[in-house]
Order: C-alpha cells, then structure tokens, then sequence
C-alpha cells in the first residue's frame, strides 16, 4: 500500500445526446454516445489522518471550487470508506484542473471516478472497474463511463453503459466560454423548449464510429440539449458557425454546455479551428484533444 497515489482521467464529449421525459426520481431518460477525450484532470492522493478528508484544486476554474462535503471528490472517498468499512482512514487529495468548469465535458463526475480509482489503490483495496460502477453510479451519471473510458453508449440516466468499438483516432478542438451552464437550469430549459420523445442513438452514428468514416461521424454529431444551452447562452450560436466556417467537419455543444466541440479531419486541421475560434471575444480559451483514451488511471 503506497502513501501517494496519482490518477489520470479524461473528459468527455458526447457525440449524441437524446433526452427523453423524466422517470420517478424526476431524472430525464438518456441515451448517449459518449466519447473519452485527452483533456484530463490529474489527482494526487495522499494519507491523510484517520477521518480526515481535505480537497484542493490548482489549474482550470480552482478558485470557483468547493472544497468541502458538497465536492463529488470529497464524497467520493467517503463513499468508498464507508462501502469498504474502513473507520481508520484519511486522504488529502489535490487535483489539478484542465477540465472546464461547468462546461459540460463532466469534469467534477471525471474528478470523482478518479478519486474512487486513486483510494482504492491508497487504501490498498484493489477494487476493479466492475466493483466501483456501482458506487459511480450512486454518485452521478457520467462517473461510471469516466472509469470506463473509450467510447460507449449510455443509457438510462447515461449510468447502463455498453461499450462501443471503434476504428481510427478523433480529433477535437473546444471552444470555452467565458461564464458555466449549470447542468439542472438546461434541462429545465429543455423542458420548457421541447416535447420529449422515446431517447435513441442514431444508427448512422455508430457504424460511422465502427468504421472510423470521421466525415460521417462529423455529419451525425447530435444534442437534443444544445437548443435550451444555446437559449440561455445566444453566443454559443456564434461559437458554433465560426467553427464550422473554418471548416469543422462537425460541431456541437458538449453535453449541457457551455463548451463547444468541433471535430476536425487532422490534429493539423484541429490547429486551424483554433486559430479561428480564438479571435472571437465569446471564446475565453480554446484547447485542442483527441480521443478515444483510456478512463481513469493510476500514473505509473
């Protein structure tokens, strides 16, 4: 059992996002092509005294950050001690942010997957993958596909993961904006914009994902939520043309937004869609992925 651990986990973009109506517990029914990307979070997690658990962040958004019970990192190793009846344990974790904040690319569920990755190595559990999807999904729906990684369709609130094979390598560039969209003020937009249908992934999406057609992928990127992000942020219809004017072979709002995701045709052609999306005052960075990678892992 080692005093400091170190995880590495991704973002994630997705290629299509269906939302239907809502079940019991007031949670819209997805079904959701979700892709791993590079741009990625790195947690360090140290021992720590029994019953202490303390958070900080460096990097991306770090001052906007919550540091205490109400952080998915924080509740993520308590959840784990709890589940592993351990009374005696304490972390200090420290993560270090490249994931936009409230933008729609998953970056506090990916934060808390890796911290479940990072105490279980801590703490020397060795749970697998399979065994922490479960307290994944009690956290949040995306958590469970950033331990996964790669590409997969989700389902239910997005948690029913099937993993999805996939030919060739994707690049991306993504366009920040300056303010976050938090995720529960864009569906209640949704409701108010659409009239929700049975949620599906197209099938033109994912055999264009089987045989590695980028242009076809490109062609098949959809958001059922990009209306209602776009609604309560208009500049991200500007965001959205300048990247397909410079010739994105697709474009897209991320997931709840607010980030932007355009597909390129190169890691070249992802150089020139930034070049192009960062002389528009409405972008406040640009950063540039590719995918798919590997969910979170422990840094050798």
């Amino acid at each position: 059992m080692s005093n400091t651990v170190r995880v590495r986990v991704p973002a994630k973009v997705n290629l299509a996002l269906s939302v239907g109506g809502t079940d019991t517990q007031g949670f819209h029914e997805l079904a959701t092509v979700f892709q791993a990307v590079s741009l990625g979070d790195e947690v360090t997690a140290e021992v720590a005294r029994p019953g202490e658990f303390k958070l900080a962040f460096h990097g991306e958004g770090a001052a906007f950050l919550p540091v205490d019970d109400t952080n998915l990192a924080i509740r993520a190793a308590k959840l784990l001690a709890r589940h592993a009846e351990l009374d005696d344990v304490g972390v200090s974790l420290v993560i270090r942010k490249r994931i936009p904040v409230a933008g729609g690319m998953a970056g506090g569920s990916a934060d808390a997957a890796a911290v479940l990755v990072a105490c279980s190595a801590l703490w020397g559990l060795g749970l697998t993958r399979e065994e922490l999807h479960p307290l994944a999904a009690e956290l949040g729906s995306d958590v469970p596909f950033l331990l996964l990684g790669g590409t997969a369709i989700g389902t239910g609130r997005g948690e029913q993961l099937a993993p999805l094979m996939t030919s060739g390598t994707y690049h991306w560039t993504f366009a920040l904006s300056h303010t976050g969209l938090s995720t529960p003020s864009v569906f209640k937009e949704f409701d108010r914009l659409s009239t929700p249908g049975q949620p599906a992934v197209a099938d033109e999406l994912v055999e264009a994902l089987r045989a590695g057609d980028v242009p076809a992928v490109g062609a098949a990127l959809s958001n059922d939520l990009e209306e209602a992000a776009i609604s309560l942020q208009p500049t991200l219809a500007h965001t959205l043309r300048l990247g397909r004017d410079a010739g994105a072979l697709g474009s897209i709002v991320s997931g709840s937004g607010p980030t932007c995701a355009f597909l390129a045709g190169s890691e070249a052609h992802s150089h020139e869609i930034a070049e192009a999306l960062a002389v528009f005052s409405g972008v406040r960075a640009v950063r540039r992925a590719y995918g798919p990678v590997a969910g979170a892992q422990v840094m050798g």
